[in-house]
């Protein structure tokens, strides 16, 4: 069990030092579970705190959008190092498989229905390994929209956790979609918990390279059912998050020059504190505005890196 307290409109994990001027609203909590010891990820947060993150996370794609205008945390430090040219966004052959349909349970939002489709993705330039051989990379994408509503909507793409599959984060991504998002969530080929010669962890410094795929590929849809949710979408409101796993994923595509995709004006990290790759980067000295969200009794992953990279972001950034 972690606690968090909302301070200013940000949230502040419990223990660390409160500036003086900081002024206390309620207190809120969330479960915090580890990385590979069976948890339940749908359990990450009660119903309040995904409403907060919920009006965060549309407050950081607006402050994104408009010149990184949001306020900052007022703990900040320079960002180090200095980055250079960002990877341009990869365009992908997309091919699109059954369309579903749900009724979600009421929520946040319970006058609104969220719709789901499920779109298949290959990617024809990158390889992964399945039974010994070496196939197109492909994987399914759960998309989740409000009916009845006019968009355009901003797009939320969220990474799960290591051994589990979105369907784990149901209750989180069906408020987000109820609150006025689209929600695309990657089933990542190699880490779910239903993958080939089961979960291999190793495949996590390829799932940024995924989070761009749904965004190159619902932004250019080739046939149905992608073309029925890319009109919703306004493809100039893009952020990222992930919890766990999927949590180094969207800090790696949102701010690792080897990977970063500019075209993510936010980025929400849950529980995410590590690089996927061996080598570590530095924060851009101006890059999407920053929500890091971390348990304090987490020992898998700890604090302290949470810390570090929230020490390098430029602001806007909150933790």
């Amino acid at each position: 069990m972690c606690t968090f307290s909302l301070y200013g409109g940000r949230a502040l994990a419990v223990g660390r030092r409160i500036p003086a001027n900081w002024t206390p609203i309620p207190r809120k909590t969330c479960m915090e579970q580890p990385r590979r010891q069976g948890r339940n990820p749908k359990m990450l947060q009660p119903v309040p705190l995904r409403r907060v993150l919920g009006v965060v996370l549309l407050a950081l794609i607006a402050g994104g959008c408009g010149g990184n205008s949001g306020r900052a945390a007022r703990r900040t430090t320079t960002p180090v190092g200095t980055a250079t040219a960002p990877v341009a966004p990869r365009s992908r052959t997309v091919t699109t498989t059954s369309v579903a349909r749900q009724g979600a349970a009421p929520s946040s939002h319970p006058l609104v229905t969220v719709g789901q489709i499920t779109v298949h993705m290959v990617d024809p330039q990158r390889t992964m390994s399945v039974g010994g051989q070496q196939v197109p990379r492909s994987f399914d994408v759960l998309v989740r929209y409000p009916m009845g509503l006019s968009g355009p909507f901003p797009l939320i793409v969220f990474g799960h956790g290591y051994e589990v599959t979105p369907a784990s984060y149901t209750d989180l991504l069906n408020a987000w979609a109820r609150a006025g998002y689209v929600v695309a969530a990657p089933v990542f080929p190699l880490e779910n918990q239903n993958a080939p010669g089961g979960p291999n962890e190793n495949d996590l410094p390829n799932q940024p390279q995924d989070m761009s795929l749904v965004i190159s590929s619902l932004q250019s849809p080739q046939d149905s059912p992608a073309s029925r949710v890319s009109g919703m979408i306004d493809f100039s409101k893009v952020a990222v998050s992930g919890h766990s796993d999927g949590g180094d994923t969207a800090l790696a595509v949102a701010y690792d020059q080897r990977v970063r995709d500019t075209r993510i004006k936010a980025a929400v990290i849950l529980a995410g504190a590590e690089d996927p790759f061996a080598a570590p980067f530095s924060m851009p000295a101006k890059g999407p505005p920053l929500l890091a969200v971390q348990g304090t009794a987490d020992n898998i992953n700890p604090p302290d890196q949470t810390y570090a990279f929230f020490s390098q972001a430029a602001p806007p950034k909150y933790l």
